[in-house]
């Protein structure tokens, strides 16, 4: 590998898992997920993990590492990432990173902050009830004001992050960019990017198909579950797209339908924004499933990652 690192990214529905599962086991590797929804345990069905069984065929790692009221942040992920690197690495084995989330990826290059910023739960608790009274274009607005840049960096809907960042202003009085500019900053891998992606309309009706056989085959029965634990929408892991809608169905806010439309909505909207990211990312080789079959996908993928070629 001439010490690089390989990655396998592109939007949710492509066809990841399968070509990060079928080339690692190749390869005898191991695959290191870069998902945030996968890192918490219970909830499985929603996050369409890969089965047990393949993960006895090909180990994967940072799958089920916390529990959904926990916080995780991209600074915990890094650490766990490089350390899962090291000890696939030591044993002899290739780590393929493999997974759709974009922020992650930034953070494991070196482009987030450290994680030893100051937290207030009072403050944040305030922030939360503020952003319920006005609504997240509000508090996005709020941050524009204090922070431009991180407004830019930031989808209005991204509340957590939004609200983080205003917890910082409002904690130091300065804004999470300069924040940037003085600490130490987290990562430094360097990261050859494969990009897997197919025409949009293959990619909206893959999704559409996945979404209905989740809800048929036990995702509203696992959202009932999270809740009869206490795990509700306050937590950061329950305010993903299908776990809100559900948890409001359950509430009796919506109906079934209604939840598996804003699912199957908020999942195309997400693959949009995970291939506006994708597409900045350098060195990256893209193979689209409409010019090139699965099979001649994997085999490139193989002999470059073997041979420790560059893209």
């Amino acid at each position: 590998m001439n010490g690089a690192l390989y990655a396998i990214v592109g939007p949710t529905a492509a066809g990841k898992t399968k070509v990060a599962f079928e080339t690692a086991r190749r390869l005898s590797g191991e695959v290191v997920s870069v998902d945030s929804r996968q890192i918490y345990r219970y909830m499985d069905v929603g996050t369409d993990k890969i089965s047990l069984k393949d993960r006895k065929t090909v180990p994967h790692h940072l799958i089920d590492i916390a529990d959904p009221d926990e916080e995780f942040s991209a600074a915990d992920f890094v650490k766990r990432a490089e350390d899962a690197v090291k000890r696939i690495a030591a044993r002899g084995r290739i780590p393929i990173l493999a997974g759709g989330s974009p922020l992650y990826y930034r953070a494991l290059e070196g482009n987030m902050l450290s994680d030893d910023l100051p937290k207030d739960p009072d403050v944040r608790e305030n922030l939360e009830r503020e952003a319920s009274e006005k609504g997240n274009e509000a508090m996005h607005t709020l941050l524009a004001n204090a922070d431009p840049d991180s407004a830019l960096r930031i989808h209005p809907n991204d509340r957590y992050r939004v609200l983080r960042a205003l917890e910082i202003w409002k904690l130091t009085g300065k804004s999470p960019t300069e924040m940037y500019r003085e600490r130490k900053k987290i990562g430094g891998m360097k990261i050859f990017y494969f990009g897997v992606k197919a025409p949009r309309d293959v990619l909206y009706k893959k999704i559409e198909a996945r979404a209905a056989g989740q809800f048929k085959n036990g995702y509203p029965e696992e959202v009932e579950w999270l809740m009869s634990r206490g795990y509700s929408t306050r937590h950061p892991s329950m305010k993903g797209f299908g776990y809100r809608e559900l948890a409001l169905c359950l509430e009796g806010g919506m109906t079934l339908e209604e939840a598996l439309s804003a699912d199957i909505k908020s999942t195309k909207a997400f693959s949009r924004r995970q291939m506006t990211w994708f597409r900045q990312f350098r060195p990256i080789l893209w193979y689209d499933f409409s010019e090139i079959d699965f099979e001649k996908i994997v085999n490139d993928m193989v002999m470059r990652i073997s041979g420790g070629m560059a893209l």
